[in-house]
């Protein structure tokens, strides 16, 4: 979503947050911009329509030099208010003596817009940020101190927010807050940063504090100090050290992150399993979920919340904890979930997925059983985020930073985190237990013996790339699988696809069948194949091209299909995996051939922070 940078320190502060800027840049924004205030408390306001480069040329162009120890800057995703100079980021009051940069929604800015009206107070953009400035400074009127009026101003807001606020009044000092969406600061040897994500730090330290719902924070060259505004009590919290380092930001040689992150599924599956998994004696070992492992035994009923891939991710997940270890599974769409009024017994368990652990919808979902007595677990990959810290249990990733805007080693780390959790809740049990260990043990290698078939993926997707519409079909495991491959050549091509259970070809999906409407066909080994090979014939039948993934040694899959794509042989419930990446490669190379922006896919933000 929309990325804060905020610095004050010892060094120059604006290179410092145009740096973090372009380290938020794969999120996804329309807008970007800059405030300063110079050591003679003169304030200064650079904004774009475009990219952090179209800011930092008016920066470097502007005819007074920019320097300063102290500056806020934004990337925005549009919400309220086309992407325009006035609507982007930092927004300010009448007197252009208060900065803001805001993610999140603020869901009564039309009730204290009208208000400000009231007041004499004249808006010049369509955002809902602007009521923030604009209310400080309504309040600071009467306050003591710009703390105070900030602290006032955060009373009033209602919905999802982070904020980073800049003062000529107090030219020293930072001043931010945070309600259910991310915000930490970075603690470096000669300047703080405030930043929505830890990427916007790495360059400059490791050593980070997370601010958590209804704190707010006063930052200045030295020292930070917490407040949570909702208690009133002060909060101390020390530094924790982020796991990942800057060179994984790193595209490392390839043309994209995108293509660089699919290349890193044999690494994804092998950092899912170190150290959980052990074959002689055969044991699953999830540190995250032992204690509550008592509770976990008295669990009769699961359900999965997620959005997106996380939610694709879910259907397998509910597959693999049926299957193995005969817990009934349930799988919901975080933001439907959260308006369903639906009885739930202190038995029932909740699961959340979500690859930043930042994602509002699914953050909502937690919150709404905060109070039913449930136990609350999480898969997330962002360690120390949001979800993470509500859960009472979980699991991480691992999968390392993810830049590219189309999740790719998310799903693939996802559905490896639940087949080991659907494995430790059988408690050994299960006749699956030991093959899928060992199987588990084996992927990484068949992961890699794919991404050998690159080229062959390439070549066959190039003759595709010219249709505007498909179709994507699975059965069983690979249902889902086909929803996720779907999305992917949405989010990555803009093509239309649809992902369909394969037996549902003949209850309508069959009327958009013709030469220009292709499908791709999950057809792995699987007991399931022989229907799909039906399926099939009906789609050829009606002269739909197709294309097969196929499990390598299936030489009648040939006879009836156009194109096909072979993958290693693997257990039916890994299956899903292997070919996520075959179809994250597909829809790769036909967008690179339509020449749009891969990592960054238009009208699409990485993290959605807000509903």
């Amino acid at each position: 979503m929309c990325g804060i940078v905020g610095c004050i320190g010892k060094k120059q502060a604006c290179p410092i947050v145009l740096d973090g800027l372009r380290a938020l840049e794969y999120r996804g924004y329309d807008s970007a911009g800059v405030a300063v205030i110079d050591s003679n408390n003169s304030a200064q306001l650079f904004k774009q329509v475009g990219g952090v480069e179209n800011v930092a040329r008016l920066i470097n162009s502007s005819k007074k030099p920019v320097k300063s120890t102290v500056a806020i800057g934004h990337t925005r995703w549009a919400t309220h208010g086309q992407p325009s100079i006035e609507n982007a980021h930092p927004q300010t009051n009448q007197s252009k003596t208060i900065f803001v940069v805001h993610n999140g929604i603020i869901e009564n800015y039309s009730e204290i817009r009208e208000k400000l009206i009231g007041q004499g107070y004249k808006f010049i953009s369509e955002t809902d940020t602007e009521v923030i400035p604009q209310l400080i400074d309504y309040h600071l009127k009467k306050a003591k101190s710009f703390e105070q009026a900030f602290i006032k101003t955060l009373g009033e807001l209602r919905g999802a927010y982070a904020i980073v606020a800049l003062t000529t009044e107090e030219p020293d000092k930072l001043f931010a807050a945070r309600l259910s969406s991310p915000l930490v600061i970075g603690v470096a040897d000669e300047e703080l940063i405030v930043a929505s994500d830890p990427a916007a730090i790495l360059a400059h330290t490791k050593q980070v504090v997370y601010i958590k719902d209804y704190e707010m924070v006063v930052v200045d060259s030295k020292s930070y100090k917490i407040h949570n505004y909702l208690k009133d009590t002060t909060v101390k919290r020390g530094t924790e050290e982020l796991d990942f380092d800057s060179e994984e930001f790193s595209k490392a040689g390839y043309p994209t992150y995108m293509l660089k992150e699919i290349f890193e599924a044999p690494a994804t599956i092998k950092s899912a399993t170190l150290g959980r998994i052990r074959l002689d004696p055969p044991l699953v070992k999830l540190g995250g979920l032992e204690r509550v492992s008592s509770q976990l035994k008295f669990i009769d009923r699961l359900v999965i919340v997620g959005c997106g891939t996380s939610f694709y991710a879910g259907l397998v997940g509910e597959y693999l904890i049926e299957e193995i270890a005969k817990i009934p599974v349930e799988v919901q769409l975080a933001s439907e979930f959260k308006y369903r009024d639906e009885p739930f017994s202190r038995s029932t368990a909740l699961l959340a997925i979500s690859q930043s652990g930042e994602t509002a919808d699914t953050i909502a979902a937690l919150k709404k059983v905060e109070d039913y007595g449930i136990l609350r677990l999480g898969v997330v990959n962002n360690v120390g985020s949001t979800i993470a810290r509500m859960t009472d249990a979980g699991v991480y990733c691992h999968a390392g930073p993810e830049r590219a805007v189309a999740s790719t080693k998310a799903f693939i780390s996802q559905v490896v985190v639940l087949a080991e959790i659907a494995l430790y809740l059988s408690n050994g049990t299960s006749k699956l237990y030991k093959p899928l260990l060992s199987e588990l043990e084996l992927l990484p290698g068949k992961a890699a013996e794919l991404l050998k078939q690159t080229e062959t993926i390439k070549r066959i997707a190039l003759k595709y790339k010219d249709d505007r519409d498909f179709l994507f079909i699975g059965r069983h495991y690979l249902y889902p699988a086909a929803l996720e491959g779907a999305l992917k050549l949405k989010e990555v091509a803009y093509t239309h696809a649809e992902g369909y259970a394969a037996g549902e070809m003949k209850h309508g999906p069959l009327a958009m069948i013709d030469p220009s409407f292709p499908t791709l066909a999950l057809a792995t080994d699987s007991p399931q194949l022989e229907k799909t090979y039906s399926n099939i014939q009906e789609i050829k039948a009606r002269n739909g091209r197709v294309v097969a993934i196929a499990t390598e040694g299936n030489k009648h899959i040939e006879s009836v299909a156009d194109d096909v794509i072979y993958m290693p042989q693997t257990a039916e419930q890994f299956q899903p995996i292997l070919a996520a990446t075959v179809m994250q490669l597909f829809a790769y190379y036909i967008a690179e051939a339509r020449g749009v922006n891969i990592d960054q896919p238009r009208n699409l933000a990485k993290s959605v922070t807000v509903e």
